[in-house]
């Protein structure tokens, strides 16, 4: 059997938390439509209980990103630096949509913020493979 060692770890972690931010995201997204038919209050309660998990796995990630960084440290530089910090910036606007998509009181901001939201998740995720090939 293949040993396990801290980078495994590491990678477990991250690549864990961006299931839980990136495809709950995704399974959310899907489930409103239903969610609405099921009471007006329900897709907020969804969001609402979705959050107490999305925001820990966010956190996961940051930290998990940063041990990334020190544990590749030797690789910063070229295209790889220059995806790196592009991917960085995806983050930053995924955390600040979700913050502003979970404030949001009209249906026009909520869906604003919540696109831009899976759309930067989805983005550095793609990167975050760039990354890792």
């Amino acid at each position: 059997m293949i040993g396990v060692g801290w980078d495994s770890v590491r990678l477990f972690l991250h690549v864990l938390a961006a299931t839980v931010w990136v495809g709950g995201q995704l399974t959310l997204a899907a489930l409103v439509p239903a969610l609405r038919g099921a009471g007006v209050d329900v897709p907020k309660r969804a969001a609402q209980a979705f959050n107490r998990i999305a925001w820990p796995a966010f956190a996961v990630l940051v930290l998990t990103g940063i041990w990334n960084v020190a544990a590749e440290n030797d690789r910063m530089h070229g295209e790889y630096r220059t995806t790196l910090m592009v991917k960085l910036a995806v983050v930053v606007v995924s955390g600040v949509a979700a913050a502003a998509h979970a404030r949001s009181r009209s249906r026009r901001g909520l869906a604003v913020w919540g696109a831009l939201t899976g759309l930067s998740a989805l983005l550095a995720l793609f990167l975050g493979v760039l990354l890792a090939g």
